[in-house]
């Protein structure tokens, strides 16, 4: 009897068994409907459009490219013009530098000014030399004039500076050197061209082979002195002019010793006005 029993519920727990595996192929099945139903509801959504959110969104995109201010934006350009109107009068103001019409005047005006005492100075140092070379007997051998390159010294050579021909110093107008030397040394200011010039007759020696070359070598005898009485040699130029430049007619003897001369200018720093009067060339 009792294993009746026992026969029985096995074959039940059997068929339990049975039934339970074949019901659960349904769970898979309403698990993938679910799933398809899911991707039929996404598919669906976004295939329908909100007619009206395109269009607004549209309308939006249409504003910013154009050009058009958008809401709000006339309050940010308010903002911004405020702080840039603050930073521009922070700024330093900035002067131009276009000159004036009258700067050109004032200029001319201090360069004149400039070369009227210029011009003083010249004719102070003329009144010293002239001075000099009365006191001391050169008064026939040397002449002074302000013109318009400077002040010009000029030390007739004959009997004086050189013998005829050479372009040695002599000693007899060392001490008129000297002098002239000393008061370059004073008036520091003024650049110093020394120029030789000789008479047209023609020169061929050992020495000088044509007054070119006497001209020049007595110019830079001169300068050499001049450097050896404490006058800085930067100052100097020295040039030889031969019979290019007389001051009198070469058809006397009298003439042909004017014209044999050295020359010391004083250069100007300041060009004197074109309507200046009285000043030589």
């Amino acid at each position: 009897m009792s294993g009746t029993r026992s026969r029985s519920r096995g074959r039940r727990g059997a068929h339990g068994g049975d039934h339970g595996s074949e019901e659960r192929w349904l769970l898979t099945y309403a698990d993938m409907i679910t799933l398809l139903l899911a991707l039929f509801v996404v598919l669906f959504a976004i295939s329908s459009v909100n007619v009206s959110k395109l269009k607004t969104l549209q309308q939006s995109l249409r504003d910013a490219f154009s050009g058009k201010v958008l809401d709000g934006g006339e309050a940010i350009m308010q903002t911004s013009d405020s702080v840039a109107v603050r930073t521009l009068q922070s700024a330093p103001r900035v002067v131009p530098t276009t000159p004036s019409i009258g700067q050109p005047r004032e200029a001319a005006a201090r360069e004149a000014l400039a070369a009227r005492r210029e011009e003083d100075e010249l004719q102070q140092l003329k009144r010293m030399l002239d001075a000099y070379a009365v006191a001391h007997g050169f008064r026939d051998s040397v002449e002074t004039v302000v013109a318009r390159r400077g002040l010009v010294v000029r030390l007739l050579t004959d009997n004086v500076l050189f013998d005829s021909g050479l372009a040695d110093l002599k000693a007899a107008g060392m001490p008129l050197l000297t002098q002239i030397g000393t008061l370059l040394a004073v008036e520091a200011r003024h650049p110093i061209l020394v120029e030789g010039h000789t008479d047209d007759v023609p020169i061929s020696t050992a020495r000088f082979a044509s007054n070119w070359e006497l001209s020049t070598a007595r110019a830079s005898q001169v300068v050499r002195y001049l450097i050896g009485r404490n006058v800085p040699a930067r100052r100097f130029g020295a040039a030889g002019y031969a019979d290019l430049h007389p001051l009198s007619t070469n058809g006397t003897d009298g003439g042909r010793a004017r014209n044999r001369r050295v020359e010391v200018v004083l250069q100007r720093l300041h060009e004197l006005p074109a309507t200046a009067k009285g000043i030589a060339p």
